[in-house]
């Protein structure tokens, strides 16, 4: 099996938009996890007079997380996927937050600019097919002290971490997603963490990108060592510690 990618991913999820929440409900920690990773951004206040981007925000969980740490903030939301942003977009939310259809790699053509104050991105990076070209992209949208925040599958590199959710995936995630017709999206979602970055290689892939103060944070519960959330400042920005 080959990877999807561009056109043909975003269907897949255009498809899988309708079960999606409940299968990710069904995820221990879930939620948590991505509240917490937005926590870790150590954004000021409650968000009071900043823009933020929730880049590829599927059904909106990232989007509801960011909104639950930064109420404040202005929130841009943006999706490539028509069906899982039409989700995100039909529930309920304050004022504050806006929904925009594009790719990652087409921002600009979509009336999305800078500069952010930070770009928050969950499950994204391993499903583009030139993620270093999306860096750049978030790095020219981000204003001084900008902030990257980044939640994504990435495995320690043990055996151990591959095995456990090879054996998640396959025995529970994609047999509940082949009875309602996502089969295909789950193998690749499955296949896009085993073949893309460690943790340790997409912490060097954010330095190459010129991100600086890279932080590598692990992800409590059964994900220790397979998900994990990353922050980075853009060049030039002032040191803060993450935690």
């Amino acid at each position: 099996m080959t990877l999807l990618h561009d056109e043909s991913l975003a269907t897949a999820f255009d498809h899988a938009a309708r079960s999606y929440d409940t299968l990710v409900a069904a995820n221990p920690g879930y939620h948590a996890h991505l509240r917490r990773s937005v926590r870790r951004l150590g954004l000021p206040g409650h968000g009071e007079g900043l823009r933020v981007l929730d880049l590829g925000c599927g059904t909106g969980a990232s989007t509801a997380a960011l909104r639950s740490a930064l109420p404040a903030a202005d929130i841009t939301a943006v999706d490539a996927s028509a069906g899982m942003l039409e989700r995100a977009a039909a529930k309920p939310w304050a004022a504050g937050v806006s929904f925009v259809h594009a790719p990652a790699e087409r921002l600009d053509q979509a009336g999305v600019r800078g500069p952010f104050d930070a770009v928050f991105a969950a499950y994204l990076f391993r499903n583009l097919a030139d993620p270093d070209a999306v860096l750049r992209t978030v790095s020219a949208l981000l204003g001084p002290d900008g902030r990257l925040g980044v939640h994504e599958y990435t495995l320690s590199g043990r055996p151990v971490d591959r095995a456990v959710w090879t054996a998640v995936c396959r025995g529970i995630v994609q047999p509940v997603a082949t009875v309602l017709g996502d089969g295909q999206l789950y193998r690749h979602l499955w296949r896009s963490v085993v073949e893309f970055d460690t943790a340790h290689r997409f912490a060097e892939r954010l330095r190459a990108a010129h991100f600086e103060q890279v932080w590598t944070l692990p992800l409590p519960g059964w994900q220790t060592g397979i998900a994990h959330t990353f922050v980075a400042r853009r060049a030039g920005s002032t040191a803060r510690e993450a935690r």
